[in-house]
């Protein structure tokens, strides 16, 4: 009897089994279309600290304003300055600009510890010292900019004279076709004799001719190996072009007469605008002749006198190139600053020539120099060079120097103290010219 149920329960469950079976070859199973929005992941938020990164975030969003590329005109009395270029630890007009700018809302605190991010670029850089009349610098900053505000937060040797829109690819270095610096200093200094009254000289017209004569020698494309240091004959980046050069009339200020020595040219290296001048001085004064201008833009090594620092002035940035081809396009205007000559005019009167003056005045700056150039040698010794190699107070703008320096690293706006500690290591691979 089990044997009959167990038979009956197992022909029970083969039916059932193959009545499945035949539904399931009957009823096809379906699956649902592919819906790739069913399988997006909704955003969960699973941090429950909300942290400092979340906060930065969103006020960086809710800052955001819309900004533009701008040219802005400012001069500077860099007397009591270590510079145009900012350096830590020590007081540059860079580093009182971006304070301004910080105080007046022109920029955040991420602009202002990284100038990059607002792709900030002076058009020159001037040492210790130098001054500036027109210098221009690139920068993004908000559409509503307001000079008067920045330069309320600005001491009063620094002024924003003003602004223009430029296109998004400008950048005041590389865009400069050429710059054009000054040099004042008493007509006392042409004197061919040992005279000491700064108030008494007055330049006679044919010294006057004569340096003016003398100046058209370092016209056009030149070797200028002997008017910097640390550079060799054959080194192409000493072949410099100069565009003009000439004495202007002299003038009177506080009863003595100073003469204006102008210079345009595309670039200048370290040391050459007071070595073209040094030479000059001591062409004119008798101590050495004409020939030693033939020696100098030879291959041969010779010891040019540097000139005083006090004196030396950027006057203008040129942009001709960019002004042809975008000044009159319909939306940016010329960099040419016309309107503006008064303004910077009146700042030069009354920042930078009193400084010039009064220090030639109450230092004799210039006549305690051209006692050393009595005793000048012009064949190079190893003193001299290594004294050469020594960079002092108050040079001119030395742009190619320190540029090679940043586009080898690849970085901008170096601390110049990581740039001595290089070159001193430099010199332990590199012979010096």
């Amino acid at each position: 009897m089990f044997r009959r149920c167990s038979s009956k329960i197992y022909d029970s469950i083969k039916t059932i089994s193959a009545g499945f079976c035949t539904m399931s070859e009957k009823i096809p199973i379906r699956k649902p279309r592919y819906d790739g929005r069913s399988k997006k992941r909704k955003w969960e938020e699973r941090r429950t600290d909300q942290g400092e990164a979340f906060d930065v975030k969103r006020e960086k969003t809710e800052d955001r304003v819309k900004k533009r590329k701008y040219a802005i005109l400012l001069g500077y009395s860099g007397s009591n300055y270590f510079g145009m270029q900012r350096n830590v630890f020590t007081k540059t007009i860079e580093e009182d600009l971006f304070k301004a700018l910080l105080d007046s809302k022109h920029i955040n605190e991420e602009a202002f510890k990284h100038p990059q991010t607002v792709q900030f670029q002076r058009a020159a850089r001037t040492d210790k010292g130098v001054s500036a009349a027109r210098q221009v610098v690139s920068i993004k900053l908000p559409e509503m900019l307001d000079i008067e505000k920045i330069n309320n937060n600005l001491p009063e040797v620094i002024r924003i004279f003003g602004y223009k829109r430029v296109t998004k690819g400008f950048n005041s270095k590389s865009s400069c076709d050429a710059r054009t610096y000054f040099y004042m200093l008493p007509t006392i200094t042409f004197s061919d004799k040992e005279e000491t009254s700064l108030k008494d000289f007055r330049l006679s017209k044919s010294t006057f001719e004569k340096v003016n004569e003398l100046l058209q020698k370092y016209i056009g494309t030149k070797n200028y190996h002997n008017f910097t240091s640390k550079r060799l004959s054959n080194d192409p980046s000493c072949n410099r072009y100069i565009l003009s050069f000439i004495c202007e009339e002299p003038i009177i200020r506080n009863d003595i007469e100073f003469a204006v020595l102008k210079v345009k040219g595309q670039s200048f290296i370290l040391h050459q605008i007071r070595k073209m001048i040094g030479l000059t001085i001591a062409v004119i004064r008798g101590y050495t002749t004409e020939e030693s201008f033939t020696r100098a833009f030879s291959k041969e090594k010779i010891n040019i006198p540097r000139a005083p620092g006090l004196g030396l002035v950027l006057d203008f940035v040129h942009y001709d190139r960019y002004n042809a081809r975008y000044g009159e396009d319909g939306m940016h205007e010329t960099l040419e600053w016309k309107e503006l000559d008064e303004t910077v005019d009146q700042f030069k009167e009354k920042y930078i020539y009193p400084t010039i003056i009064n220090t030639e005045i109450n230092e004799n700056n210039m006549i305690t120099w051209l006692e050393k150039l009595s005793t000048h040698s012009f064949d190079l010794t190893e003193d001299d060079q290594r004294g050469d190699n020594e960079e002092d107070e108050g040079d001119e703008n030395s742009d190619e120097k320190r540029d090679d320096l940043e586009e080898s690293l690849g970085v901008d706006n170096m601390d110049d103290s990581l740039k001595d500690k290089i070159e001193r290591d430099d010199k332990n691979v590199v012979v010096n010219s």
